[in-house]
Order: C-alpha cells, then sequence, then structure tokens
C-alpha cells in the first residue's frame, strides 16, 4: 500500500526491497497515473503483473467491494487500462469483480494471461484466497466465492474443545508433558 503511487523513486525502493528477500515478480493495483511506474519496474528487469477490477488497496474510493466495470464508460475505462498495462510490459494481468463479458473481452483484446478472480470462465486462470476457499470466514459472502470447506466451523470447534479441555483441566496431561 502506497509502494508505488508515490512516484518512481519510492516505488523502485519498494520493489528493491521486495526482490532482495525474495519475491519473483510485483503485482500492482490500478493504472492511471502509474504506467511510468509500471514502465520503469519492468525496464529494471522486474517481472510486474497488473490488477484491475475492484483493487482492495483503494476499495473505499471504489464505494466498498462493488463489482467494477458494469457500466459501458467503466468497462471501456477497464479495457483502456488492460491495454496500458499490456503495453507497459505487465506479463499478465488480474481482473477482479467484474462482469464475465467485460472479462472475456478483455482476455480476446490482451495477450498476455487474465487472472480471474470473481470475473467468471472465459480468463486464462483463476485465484481464490486461500483463506476464503477454506471457509475461514464467515461474514463474506460475494457471489464468486465457492467454499470448498467449513474451516470456520472447524476452527471455532477446535478453540471451544481447547477452551473446555484447559478449564477442566484434561489438557495438558502427562502425556503431552515433558519430564
Amino acid at each position: 500500500f502506497l509502494s508505488y503511487q508515490q512516484g518512481i523513486e519510492m516505488a523502485m525502493q519498494a520493489v528493491a526491497r521486495l526482490m532482495q528477500v525474495g519475491a519473483h515478480a510485483v503485482k500492482l493495483e490500478g493504472c492511471d497515473g502509474h504506467v511510468d511506474v509500471v514502465k520503469r519496474i519492468v525496464q529494471a528487469g522486474v517481472p510486474v503483473m497488473g490488477h484491475l477490477g475492484l483493487t482492495p488497496q483503494s476499495v473505499y474510493q471504489l464505494g466498498g467491494y462493488k463489482v467494477q466495470g458494469r457500466t459501458e464508460n467503466k468497462a471501456q475505462a477497464i479495457l483502456r487500462q488492460a491495454h496500458e498495462l499490456e503495453q507497459a510490459g505487465c506479463f499478465a494481468l488480474v481482473l477482479e469483480c467484474v462482469p464475465s463479458e467485460l472479462a472475456q473481452q478483455v482476455s480476446d483484446a490482451l495477450t498476455v494471461p487474465i487472472i480471474g478472480i470473481g470475473a467468471g470462465p472465459h480468463v486464462s486462470g483463476q485465484v481464490l484466497v486461500l483463506h476464503d476457499l477454506l471457509g475461514f470466514q464467515n461474514n463474506m459472502n460475494p457471489k464468486f466465492l465457492k467454499r470448498y470447506a467449513d474451516g470456520f466451523g472447524m476452527a471455532q470447534s477446535a478453540l471451544q474443545q481447547y477452551d473446555e479441555d484447559v478449564k477442566q483441566r484434561t489438557f495438558p496431561l502427562p502425556e503431552h508433558s515433558y519430564e
């Protein structure tokens, strides 16, 4: 957050730190006002993935967690930004929470892979956040989310059992202790 919005010099310092600790690429949210930063990072030899649509770092500017690109003007803006990011050298693009038809338009128009999260089936690949996929949050229910487990219920049950065992002094027992 705010690592690349403050200009090329600050962005390059942040990128250098990330690469020094083992990153293999960076992902930047948004496009307008940042194309020069993307170009500079790519010129430095660092792969950049773009991210359009719902961009979590600026979610409050977008009015919350809402589908992006529903109007013709907003869809055209996302398509324009996607072209600009590809031309700036992005190796791939994340499209988050956009209508399926728009995601297909972007996929058809670009040559780089398009990774969707809530962007429908017409993209190169899909991503779900692990905690969402495993169901660790029970208060978040976007339409695109498919839970593959009840991680929240499992964790809640385990924590309640642990609490009960500690209070009843059935944990730890001798087999859980060192002599």
